[in-house]
């Protein structure tokens, strides 16, 4: 067993237990691997361990895995890729052309440019609204009070389809004011789900605060340090 089947295993326990503990179903979470600056190696030992969904921050860095893992053998099995970094309007294009979610639009003109340039041969991109749901000047997203209006907005559009909303909340020890920002981020996706059919996705946990996100309904957590490490 490899040390990348080790670490997914201890977070698939972990994400087991957190379940358990609230009476939830572990199936109802996805397990997104962050594999941003990570070799094409270990992603694949990730892919050989059963991980199927990996998420990249890096418009470049990511499309040139994407490309090199198409042409090798090893990775019989579609992946499912996500898009999960603050994304430019001019970058916007090698994204809908690669990616099947983008987890980071936080305005209408990356929605549009993403729209207008997904190729009509690829199904439409998955989309989840960034959130800022702390109000840092440093983190990408809209605000609470904006997701609804942006959401109506999105979902017009023809070649994306929206699925949820992601985010990354205030790092703090208190973990009360924690899974206060985590359920303020619930209460929204329900309102989206009452207005929307297909949105099914809370992208909200990372390798540091997976339970407390599991408790307050996440249905996707995104592990990156816990499976392949610090980051390069």
């Amino acid at each position: 067993m490899t040390n990348i089947q080790k670490q997914i295993n201890k977070v698939t326990q972990k994400i087991t237990h957190a379940t358990t503990q609230v009476h939830r179903n572990e199936h109802e979470i996805q397990l997104l691997a962050v594999s941003k600056t990570k070799p094409i190696q270990l992603i694949k030992e990730a892919y050989l361990a059963g991980l199927r969904h990996f998420g990249e921050n890096y418009v470049q860095e990511s499309v040139e895995k994407i490309q090199t893992i198409k042409l090798d053998d090893d990775f019989q099995d579609p992946i499912v890729w996500y898009f999960i970094g603050p994304l430019q309007s001019n970058k916007t294009r090698p994204v809908a052309e690669n990616f099947d979610w983008v987890q980071s639009v936080d305005r209408l003109k990356i929605a549009q440019r993403l729209n207008d340039q997904r190729p009509d041969h690829l199904p439409a991109l998955n989309i989840c609204l960034q959130v800022n749901i702390s109000g840092e000047a440093s983190k990408s997203g809209t605000t609470l009070s904006q997701v609804i209006d942006l959401a109506s907005q999105v979902s017009d559009l023809p070649r994306l389809k929206l699925r949820g909303i992601m985010a990354i909340p205030q790092k703090t020890e208190n973990l009360q004011h924690l899974e206060k920002q985590f359920d303020e981020l619930h209460n929204i996706y329900q309102k989206l789900q009452i207005l929307y059919s297909e949105v099914d996705t809370l992208s909200m946990g990372m390798s540091g605060d997976l339970e407390s996100a599991i408790k307050c309904g996440s249905t996707m957590v995104r592990i990156g340090t816990d499976i392949f490490g610090a980051r390069d």
